[in-house]
């Protein structure tokens, strides 16, 4: 959906008819084979059903950083991000070198664990047993493809050097390697993952889940503090035999610092009065809790609107 006029306050696009005040939305998630879709759209349906006059539509895309250049654009977009990748577009540096995007905080939403995932046979039992390998870094536009290469530089890799390198989607990955055509994949999301759980529930191969949780201190060290040493349980995907110990970065829901502030209030009053709805879409929505909701938990502002009504649940961002 695409949206070109713009009200005074700068990104809601309306229609007036009576008196009524529709407002149309789309906001921006990822592939199909991820979490940031199945979510973007449970909270399209939320918002459209509980918002008068908001109509919301969810779009398949790219993945963080193609949100964050949706969020800079004329039209009307919410989108998820990893905070890493929306802290590169509100500098402006990197993906975003040619011109910052004027992006703020809606709300912390829930953690993205780093998946590195090969299966049995391939001779990976640890991030530099990639060198010479095969291996997928997410697809383009994507903040997986982001943070993928900062583990690899932390474990002191070429990512164009040292592997061969392939630029797919969690569900692509996950189809190359059922046709070995590729060794392994990088995949940043929540847990479970569908893509993930498709590749470690099919018939003749076991998944290996490659640690690198080590490599966090060198990643902060490069790019701030922004990730944290975690753990995928071994209950999460079938045929793991031991907890994985990986890097985490929190996802958050962004918008245009140009929202009126009334449409920002409204949307974040929705997903939390609404939780419920979502959770039944996804497990992870669970934690989209107010404790969460710190000025230290994402690298960008809140916006204005977001914050009144956290500020009305207690809870002060400054």
């Amino acid at each position: 959906m695409r949206i070109t006029s713009w009200l005074a306050a700068g990104v809601i696009g309306c229609a007036i008819s009576g008196a009524a005040l529709a407002q149309n939305i789309s906001i921006a998630t990822g592939g199909t084979g991820g979490v940031y879709y199945p979510l973007g759209g449970g909270i399209a349906a939320a918002l459209s059903k509980y918002v008068p006059g908001m109509q919301a539509t969810a779009e398949v895309t790219g993945g963080s950083v193609a949100n964050l250049q949706l969020i800079g654009t004329a039209n009307v977009y919410i989108g998820l991000s990893m905070a890493d990748a929306a802290q590169d577009a509100m500098n402006g540096v990197r993906k975003f070198a040619s011109g910052k995007i004027p992006v703020r905080t809606l709300m912390i939403l829930y953690p993205n664990r780093m998946h590195v995932v090969t299966v049995e046979g391939t001779g990976i039992s640890k991030i530099s047993d990639l060198k010479g390998k095969r291996v997928s870094t997410g697809s383009p536009g994507s903040a997986t493809e982001v943070m993928a290469f900062r583990v690899i530089e932390a474990a002191g890799l070429d990512k164009d050097k040292d592997m061969t390198r392939e630029r797919l989607g969690v569900a692509e990955s996950v189809n190359a390697v059922k046709d070995r055509k590729i060794d392994a994949f990088f995949w940043v999301g929540g847990l479970p993952t569908a893509g993930v759980t498709d590749l470690a529930n099919t018939p003749g191969l076991k998944i290996k889940m490659v640690d690198h949780a080590d490599l966090v201190p060198a990643m902060n060290k490069a790019y701030g503090n922004l990730y944290v040493e975690d753990t995928i349980p071994k209950s999460t995907y079938k045929g793991m035999e031991v907890d994985n110990h990986q890097a985490t970065v929190m996802n958050i829901l962004v918008a245009n610092e140009k929202m009126d502030d009334k449409t920002a209030y409204n949307i974040v009053k929705t997903i939390f009065e609404k939780r419920d709805d979502l959770i039944a879409v996804h497990k992870e929505a669970a934690n989209f809790k107010l404790e969460n909701q710190k000025a230290s938990a994402s690298p960008l502002p809140f916006h204005p609107g977001a914050a009144k009504y956290f500020a009305e649940k207690g809870i002060k961002l400054n």
